[in-house]
């Protein structure tokens, strides 16, 4: 390799290193999991967070940055070692972040680095991450959101409610299993997963190719990616796309008639109770039927942040934690506000293996 090839080389690998800082910092996912080949590797063992493909880089971006009220990073020139069409090389992190729920701190870091030349350019094949040190000292300053994000992002931070600590902290392994024998006993199917990963591969078992499926409007879905699996993916008989192609003034009837009594619903709930009951809030109401019995099966997924001891905590969680955060979103995406004009809630199933609940070890969705 010639001294200018090797100069240019070195080049573009870090210009791949700031494209990845500004990527974080600007919140564009898809351009962040492009930075990777289409099968490298992001691994941060000290979150845990380990992401396999762009698909799974896109994912995980989305459900990390959603718990951020403001993040920064700083990235210092590192080593690079070239090898012909490979390389490796290390990055040097500082960081200082908020989370939703009130967590902050400051860190540095180290990524350690595989780099391959592609007809793309150079990409990541693999970054792993290492914290050298944190301080989660209370943070002195504050981080006005109208420099971070899209419009749309910088509305919906800029509304975002600090939302209550008890609604945020994910439940204990002991909890989520008594969680799972009470709707067990209520006549729920209940399974814990480790994470939305695994319950987006766990869909794909339970709601079998071309079922006709209706998605109800959660973030839980579509950060974890089932939304577009089951709407854009081509496997199902989506019926959310179907609604959106009637004209809402002559086809009334018939969006009603498909919103209940699809062959399956896959939904998130606002709550769980730890003595077996779900919660569902809505605004419009529409999804609902299917979710109480107009549908043949129903399938939920649960982060473990929606474990409450009692209905009249999750009738808190609804009115004090999803409703601000549901608003804020409604108003930045929609121009308009949300309510709770309607709650379901189910605290048994009377047709045993209707219903099942994938519980998440992880927090995600609202």
């Amino acid at each position: 390799m010639n001294d200018f090839q090797t100069i240019a080389d070195r080049v573009e690998i870090e210009a791949l290193r700031g494209e990845f800082t500004d990527a974080v910092m600007m919140r564009d996912r898809p351009r962040l999991a492009a930075l990777f080949t289409p099968d490298g590797a992001l691994r941060m063992p000290n979150i845990p967070v380990e992401q396999i493909g762009r698909e799974e880089i896109l994912a995980g971006g989305e459900r990390l940055q959603s718990q951020w009220d403001f993040f920064v990073q700083n990235t210092h020139p590192g080593t690079i070692q070239l090898d012909g069409d490979t390389a490796t090389g290390r990055a040097y992190i500082q960081e200082l972040a908020r989370t939703l729920d009130g967590r902050e701190g400051l860190n540095y870091a180290v990524y350690h680095d595989r780099y391959q030349r592609t007809e793309e350019g150079w990409r990541f094949a693999e970054r792993v991450y290492e914290v050298r040190y944190l301080d989660t000292s209370p943070l002195a300053g504050t981080a006005p959101h109208a420099a971070q994000g899209s419009r749309t992002e910088r509305a919906h931070a800029t509304a975002l409610p600090a939302p209550a600590a008890s609604f945020t902290e994910p439940a204990t392994a002991v909890q989520l299993e008594g969680v799972a024998a009470a709707l067990r006993a209520n006549g729920f199917a209940a399974e814990i997963l480790d994470d939305a990963a695994e319950a987006r591969a766990r869909i794909k078992d339970l709601v079998p190719e071309g079922a006709s499926v209706l998605t109800g409007a959660s973030e839980t879905l579509r950060l974890s990616g089932i939304d577009e699996d089951i709407n854009a993916g081509g496997q199902y008989d989506a019926i959310r796309p179907r609604i959106l192609a009637i004209d809402r003034a002559t086809g009334a009837d018939e969006i009603r008639r498909l919103l209940a009594s699809p062959e399956f619903v896959v939904n998130s709930v606002a709550a769980v109770t730890e003595t077996g009951s779900l919660v569902l809030a809505s605004g419009s109401g529409s999804q609902l039927p299917a979710n109480a019995g107009g549908a043949a099966h129903a399938v939920w997924i649960v982060g473990a942040q929606k474990v409450v001891p009692d209905l009249n905590t999750a009738l808190r969680r609804v009115e004090e934690h999803a409703l601000p955060l549901e608003n804020a979103r409604a108003q930045a995406v929609y121009g308009m506000p949300s309510a709770v004009n309607r709650l379901l809630i189910l605290n048994a199933e009377p047709r045993p293996g209707r219903g099942t609940v994938l519980l998440l070890r992880e927090a995600i969705g609202y």
